[in-house]
């Protein structure tokens, strides 16, 4: 029969690197105990000693967390072996275990990493931005969990198990620290027994910090702290087989944290990449390579057939931030635009566990809702307004004098009134956006002294879901465990906006134009901000799965797993940007103009607008086998076999010019696992070690197209070896120390195009900058120099550059619009403008040449996988020196090491992030009774920008880098207390 953990003996696993007394409180760390207690995990659905677990799992108590300094989420990668953690684009985040991450971004992506609470699984949580209080424990599970974590977890799980009431007796607990940053946290929890068979337990914490990073533009400080949590629970045990749990929590979240750390960049001179490939510099993007300049260029207006001076710029001219200085520190910016960021979410969780004779049967319920709202700086720079002043009197001129025909001023004083009311010299007005597709010319603007540029993203999310499990403890050999599960999860609003001054005119004056021309009402095109919407998305998913468990001997035992997965997704979405006209007298909604209308109804679309109406379910068996032998009580080994999932999902809406698949297919690994639990010395040493091997199929990365995230998939193949250990060889010494190492390389041949390198290596490519949308395409072949320099001519534009030697770029580069070349390329330029007929047979002269979009394709066969460190140390010491009189202190030192990772999977230096070590430490004086502590601390010792991810941007705004850090050093003071 499967042995119950409190019938075993042993110490904490490996992941468990803080010594649990005997005498285990909530106030700290406790004094050290001779050995250590059973570290009892739900990895397998139902309660086991964390050794006995044939699975690679690591469990931190409420002690540990606190011990360590694992505070959050992404404190937990600098213990644990194979894990990594960091935030991402878009408000989010993503948990990488043994190099399966969340690398695939979108509203119909599922997490790799399955995150849940109490063992209900969570989506869209808001887990980056939360820290962890009143826990009975933390449960990480490596490797795909294909069946009792059905729930498309192909890299692990994190299990966050709350504390229940205590139904023995009262008690509370409170702690008060404070630190740098002007930092104050309070925690405290109140357990209240009602009767005999009644308990309730009330906790939360609170935090308030000034900002880590120094806004130069105004001596603010930015990216601080303002949240709070509070997590209610119930228990009910009406008898000795019944016990009914409830629990309701609620966090929320509102300050200016910055979603976005840093942006980096190698400076691309000529403007056509924005940045090069070889180096990530403290630099800013060409501004010249950006859709707001492309847009409102001298030389689009001048294609157009627009008058001269209205460009508010020319591309060939110093851009806006020629002569801006990027600060060369990561916590220093310089921003016109103050970060706003709002995040709540709420549970509500019910658990009945009924035991029936050798049978339990388990209820559990969970309901969810979410939301996020962030706003920031898109440049993180200060564009100079100084070229726009030609173009901006010019409109003023024109706003105020019937100069074209009688009449002509209505035509351009709605725009000069949007965008520029305090005439040319005065304030510059961009669309905000709280509005939805309201903007400036719908008088919902932002106005400074600087030409400004920001993104908003946010979402609305609800979930619910239930699962019934039945399983056995029979006395004989054979045991199981049968269950389902059927959740929902509904997105109701999900949009990423890009605002930019630049892109507000272009769309007013080539909107105005266009309205002259046809003798309409004054339009501008709408909407004038770029805008990715989801207006829905459902998800159903179902899964139902069973286990049994044969003991072949008393020493062998054999588990075998089946589960069947069934998952659907439908999705409303659209993505809009100047796609009709719309009056400036319209104040409603843009898509209500009289010249939008039945334009939704067409999917069909005009390639600036497409809305997206689909559907797309997946289905999958998944399982596992496992044999492990218990060579002595205090050893055992096993091996594994398992298969894991992940949905596929659908790519936002993008016009048809990109081809880019409408959706993307599921995840399939199988995973080979062999490991080793061993305690040794009596109980001082525990040692476990696991090697694996993974065989990944259609794994999904992200990469951006056209300002929208876009999904593929590629094979992989991932090995590694991870040790974890804890030595005690005194009551008052601990030390604990892990290691990992990772192998992952892309499977097979691979072919991607490289936005960072669209020439892909090709000395004879020429890569053009679209000036038409902002992005890029490559013309190859022999004479693809000549032929990009015979186009570009009668429309204006130059014929192509070299870039720098040091960027790594074999190619030239040259602004043009690549539908004009592909016309060429084809044979009919005629086709793109008939008055440039004539010029088909020169460029036939030339020889053949190519047109790819968006550039050459390169073979990422061999490549490393991003997130996945190749190395990973951690080591962690703690003595306990006990006095006389009861009281105790305990100091502790942690420190971790990541190794060289990518943040892309076309790797190379500038995508390489840098190794890096963090150190903690702390000393804590007991109280005789443990009613009470003082402790002081630091986080961070050595003060280390830590890079833990990167962000490519698309070419429309610049192929500048996003990267992601760890907070810089913190230190402060903390007491508590316990009654």
């Amino acid at each position: 029969m499967r042995v119950k953990a409190t019938l075993l003996a042993g110490i904490c696993a490996g992941g468990l690197a803080f010594p649990v007394t005997a005498q285990e409180t909530d106030t700290g760390v406790s004094p050290v105990a001779t050995g250590g207690p059973v570290i009892v995990v739900t990895a397998q659905r139902q309660d086991q000693s964390l050794q006995e677990v044939p699975i690679a799992v690591s469990a931190f108590t409420a002690e540990a967390l606190e011990a360590q300094q694992i505070e959050n989420a992404s404190d937990l990668q600098l213990t644990l072996p194979n894990v990594s953690f960091t935030k991402s684009n878009f408000t989010s985040s993503s948990f990488t275990i043994r190099g399966i991450g969340d690398l695939c971004v979108g509203v119909t992506c599922d997490s790799a990493t399955a995150i849940h609470t109490n063992g209900s699984p969570l989506f869209g949580t808001r887990l980056f931005e939360t820290e962890y209080f009143d826990l009975e424990r933390v449960e990480v599970l490596r490797g795909p969990q294909g069946t009792l974590f059905g729930r498309n977890a192909t890299s692990g799980v994190v299990n966050v198990v709350t504390a229940k009431p205590d139904l023995s007796g009262f008690g509370a607990a409170a702690e008060l620290e404070y630190g740098n940053y002007e930092s104050i946290k309070a925690k405290g929890m109140i357990n209240l027994p009602i009767g005999e068979v009644l308990g309730l337990r009330v906790a939360g914490f609170y935090l308030n910090r000034d900002g880590y990073t120094r806004n130069l533009y105004d001596g603010s400080r930015i990216d601080d702290r303002d949240m709070y949590a509070v997590r209610g629970s119930v228990r009910f045990e009406p008898g000795p087989d019944t016990t009914i749990d409830l629990m309701g929590y609620y966090f929320r979240e509102n300050d200016n944290r910055l979603r976005i750390q840093k942006q980096t960049c190698q400076r691309d001179p000529t403007g056509v990449l924005g940045c090069l490939n070889a180096r990530r510099d403290f630099d800013s993007t060409n501004a010249n390579s950006t859709l707001a300049s492309v847009l409102s260029s001298d030389e689009l207006f001048a294609i157009q057939g627009l008058p001269a001076g209205f460009g508010l710029g020319s591309l060939y001219a110093p851009d806006g931030f020629a002569n801006f200085d990027e600060p060369d520190d990561v916590r220093v910016v310089n921003t016109p635009v103050t970060p706003e960021y709002f995040a709540d979410e709420m549970q509500f969780q019910a658990h009945l566990e009924q035991r029936l004779g050798a049978m339990t049967v388990s209820l559990t319920g969970l309901y969810q809702e979410t939301s996020v709202d962030s706003r920031q700086d898109y440049n993180l720079g200060v564009l100079d307004r100084t070229g726009y002043a030609a173009a901006l009197n010019q409109l003023a001129f024109f706003a105020a004098n019937d100069v074209i025909f009688p009449g002509s001023s209505a035509y351009f004083a709605p725009i000069a009134d949007a965008l520029i009311p305090g005439g040319p010299n005065g304030p510059l007005c961009t669309s905000d956006n709280d509005m939805g597709n309201q903007g400036a010319f719908e008088g919902n603007a932002i106005c400074g002294e600087v030409p400004l540029s920001y993104d908003r993203s946010n979402q609305d999310q609800k979930a619910w879901s239930g699962e019934l499990i039945l399983s056995s403890d029979f006395d004989g050999p054979l045991n199981f465990l049968v269950g389902g599960i059927y959740a929902e999860s509904e997105v109701s609003e999900n949009s990423y906006y890009v605002n930019a001054f630049g892109l507000d005119y272009a769309a007013a004056i080539l909107g105005t134009f266009s309205a002259m021309g046809g003798g309409i009402d004054p339009s501008y095109l709408a909407t004038s901000m770029y805008r990715n919407n989801t207006q829905h998305f459902k998800l159903k998913s179902f899964g139902i799965f069973g286990e049994l468990y044969y003991d072949i001997t008393d020493r062998l035992s054999f588990t075998a797993g089946l589960r069947y997965n069934d998952d659907s997704k439908t999705v409303t979405a659209r993505t809009t940007f100047a796609n009709f006209l719309n009056p400036f007298s319209n104040d409603g909604d843009p898509f209500d103009s009289p010249y939008a209308a039945g334009f939704d109804a067409d999917p069909g679309l005009d390639g600036n607008q497409l809305v997206q109406h689909r559907e797309v379910s997946f289905d999958e068996i998944t399982g596992r086998a496992v044999l492990d032998f218990e060579i002595s009580r205090d050893n055992k080994i096993y091996a594994s076999y398992s298969r894991g999932y992940k949905s596929g999902g659908i790519n936002p809406p993008l016009s048809p010019v990109f081809d880019v698949s409408e959706s993307f297919g599921s995840e399939q690994i199988d995973a080979f696992e062999i490991g080793s639990k061993n305690t040794f010395l009596n109980g001082t040493l525990q040692a476990n070690l696991t090697a694996f091997y993974y065989k990944y199929k259609d794994l999904q990365l992200s990469r951006i197209v056209a300002r929208t995230s876009v999904n593929d998939t590629i094979d992989a193949d991932i090995w590694g070896l991870e040790f974890e250990s804890i030595l005690r060889p005194s009551p008052q010494w601990t030390i604990n120390m892990n290691l990992s190492y990772l192998n992952t390389k892309v499977a097979g041949d691979q072919f991607f195009s490289n936005p960072r390198d669209p020439g892909g290596g090709d000395p004879d490519a020429v890569i053009i900058k679209d000036i038409s949308n902002g992005s890029l395409c490559a013309v190859t072949g022999a004479g693809a120099n000549a032929f990009v320099a015979a186009v570009n001519s009668p429309l204006g534009l130059q014929g192509p550059a070299p870039f720098p030697a040091d960027g790594q770029i074999a190619s030239n580069g040259a602004f043009g619009i690549c539908s004009a070349l592909a016309a060429g390329a084809a044979g009919d330029i005629s086709e793109f403008n008939p008055a440039l007929a004539p010029l088909q047979p020169l460029l036939d002269s030339f020889g053949p040449v190519g047109v790819l979009s968006p550039g050459v394709e390169v073979n990422l066969r061999g490549n490393r996988l991003p997130q996945a460190p190749e190395f990973k140390a951690s080591i962690g010491v703690q003595y306990a020196a006990e006095f006389a009189n009861g009281m105790s202190l305990v100091p502790r030192f942690d420190v971790a090491m990541t190794g060289t990772q990518y943040g892309n999977v076309f790797n190379g230096s500038v995508n390489r992030i840098e190794p890096f070590v963090q150190a903690n430490a702390q000393i804590q004086l007991n109280g005789a009774d443990q009613g009470w502590f003082v402790r002081g601390f630091v986080q961070n010792i050595f003060d280390s920008d830590s890079t833990t991810g990167l962000y490519v941007t698309d070419a429309s705004s610049g192929n500048f880098t996003n990267i992601f850090t760890l907070d810089p050093r913190r230190y402060g003071i903390a007491v508590g207390a316990r009654f």
